[in-house]
């Protein structure tokens, strides 16, 4: 009896659902995140860690300008992450995306290469720009395939809070409304609220306008009370594989992470955050940061 209970036990295992098997709580289940609180001077590093779990020198990658406004004066296929995906890695593939328009990014030839893609990148600029031209559309679907398929995907600034569930600094009329008209973003990591640009610009307590939600403007689909917050300074990244994420990028560089389950009421405002600096690994579905030296830290 007990070996045809175990026989079954692991025959539904084999048979389980691969998604079933590999659940995760907040990052991809498959495929790695590279999340950058914008600057330029790690860029090159940064972008080149994204290109290492794309693929290398065989990736197939888009890079997503649609942040930037549309203007005549911008010659999009020279973007920064282009060009060094095309000069510095030398990458197989390299296709350059850029819209407005809804229907062009729900249509089939544009998300071509995004079906065949090893990794996608999005730049910077205004992040309620890329939800409103891809939110629901085909183009946000393949981009979940994208992680789906094993690959990568990676931005910087705009393109690092697009990455969470929440989209901070949303709002149309300005970048210092932290819950505006624009709310969804692509929630590559689930149940999160991603900020960028932290310490460079004195954004610490931001994120607490996010989670405590003052004036009531966050809409009922989102779990205010269990969303994480994680603040990013400039020429810093986290590497996320499931639920667990690495800090890189410059020495001593910064990365906050607001946990309201954890406070009281009368958590002082200087303690709802908790400091990561660069090297530190932390563990996203326990929440908490993992050893230095553990194998938690070491497993690759």
């Amino acid at each position: 009896m007990r070996r045809e209970l175990l026989t079954m036990v692991v025959f539904l295992f084999l048979v389980m659902p691969v998604g079933a098997q590999e659940a995760t709580m907040v990052g991809p289940s498959r495929g790695s995140l590279v999340i950058m609180g914008g600057g330029g001077k790690e860029m090159p590093g940064i972008f080149g860690k994204f290109v290492e779990l794309a693929g290398g020198k065989a990736a197939r990658i888009v890079v997503v300008t649609t942040a930037i406004s549309s203007d005549p004066k911008h010659n999009y296929d020279r973007s920064w992450a282009a060009k060094l995906a095309r000069e510095q890695f030398k990458v197989a593939e390299i296709t350059v995306l850029h819209t407005h328009d809804r229907g062009i990014a729900d249509s089939e030839g544009f998300v071509q290469p995004i079906t065949r893609a090893t990794g996608v990148w999005f730049g910077g600029g205004r992040q309620w720009r890329l939800t409103r031209a891809y939110g629901g559309t085909r183009s946000e679907r393949e981009f979940h395939k994208v992680l789906e398929r094993g690959g990568a995907i990676g931005g910087s600034s705009a393109g690092a809070t697009i990455q969470g569930s929440f989209l901070a600094r949303g709002d149309t009329s300005g970048n210092t409304i932290m819950v505006g008209d624009v709310q969804r973003a692509f929630g590559f990591m689930r149940n999160t609220a991603i900020d960028q640009h932290l310490i460079a610009r004195g954004r610490e307590k931001d994120l607490l306008e996010v989670l405590e939600d003052p004036d009531k403007k966050m809409r009922p689909e989102f779990d205010r009370g269990a969303m994480l917050g994680i603040g990013i300074d400039e020429d810093v990244a986290i590497v996320v594989k499931r639920d667990r994420f690495e800090v890189i990028g410059k020495k001593r560089g910064a990365v906050l992470v607001y946990d309201p389950r954890k406070w009281k009421e009368d958590t002082p405002v200087g303690e709802k955050w908790e400091t990561i600096r660069t090297g530190g690994f932390f563990d996203l579905a326990k929440r908490r940061v993992i050893p230095a030296g553990s194998s938690t830290a070491t497993q690759r």
